[in-house]
């Protein structure tokens, strides 16, 4: 997704830094024009505007607050933008370490594919101030075709997780509905018609569909990712004294995934997981 994002900006015009943990991964967009910095320091002082894109709370709290991280670097008065899928608490542990640096600080994830990213498609959740958003418009409107401020700090991370949240227990109830189909001896073929005609047909079971269809499970959004992020809103909604008894039964049909060596492939590729059991 971040390569996506940096590719779009590329293409836009804008000038680019660019930092990797794998290295590797740089050498197209320094040969598009970027910079390509040695560390997130060093990346954050090159920039008005910084946009984070990891997995996970650790690749975040590491990537900002670590050793040459970006706060070691960042400019006064900079605009820091968190996109990656983080949890509600790091997100407000991150903005007060942000406020003593007199910056600006949104939590801004996405929705979309990696197509998206690199077209800019995607959707923005946006928590922080009002004037942290209004800055953030020029970089943003170029990467999104939606861009929506929810409220402060938080607010977009949380409504992720619960996007998130629903899309694993859909992916998991329908992987078992295969699964009932597929042991129950009824014609797959006419079954999937069935259910690809039916109301059952999100954006998300017909991307599932066409996986199956192809036998294509490469990772757009990688299983592992989405056990991790039913796990946060797990975590988010016993928070707000909501236990989401739904989307427990899911995280362990995608911990099942993950233990069946599924992780690094497609969400989609739970149903594998449950064919299997």
């Amino acid at each position: 997704m971040g390569g996506g994002m940096a590719t779009r900006l590329l293409a836009e015009g804008f000038p680019l830094t660019v930092f990797n943990r794998s290295p590797e991964k740089t050498k197209k967009f320094a040969d598009a024009g970027a910079f390509v910095a040695n560390s997130p320091a060093e990346a954050s002082a090159q920039a008005n505007v910084t946009i984070s894109m990891v997995a996970d709370d650790a690749a975040s709290r590491s990537l900002w607050t670590g050793a040459d991280g970006i706060l070691e670097g960042v400019r006064s008065d900079s605009l820091l933008i968190e996109s990656s899928t983080v949890s509600v608490g790091w997100v407000k542990e991150l903005a007060k370490a942000v406020a003593k640096m007199n910056c600006e600080f949104l939590d801004a994830p996405v929705t979309g594919t990696k197509p998206h990213a690199a077209t800019g498609e995607l959707f923005f959740m946006v928590g922080g101030s009002a004037s942290g958003f209004n800055r953030a418009q020029e970089v943003l409107s170029v990467l999104g075709k939606h861009v929506l401020h929810l409220g402060p700090n938080g607010s977009g991370a949380l409504i992720k997780l619960i996007n998130n949240f629903v899309c694993g227990v859909q992916a998991a109830s329908f992987a078992e509905a295969m699964a009932v189909v597929d042991a129950s001896g009824l014609d797959r073929e006419q079954c999937i018609s069935v259910l690809s005609g039916s109301a059952l047909a999100s954006p998300l079971i017909k991307r599932m569909l066409s996986s199956m269809a192809a036998s294509d499970f490469a990772p757009n959004f990688p299983l592992k990712l989405m056990t991790k992020d039913i796990g946060y809103a797990i975590k988010e909604g016993s928070a707000c004294g909501v236990p989401l008894q739904t989307a427990t039964p899911a995280l362990e049909v995608f911990r099942h995934a993950v233990a069946e060596g599924l992780g690094d492939q497609d969400f989609s590729a739970v149903v594998k997981s449950i064919a299997k059991t």
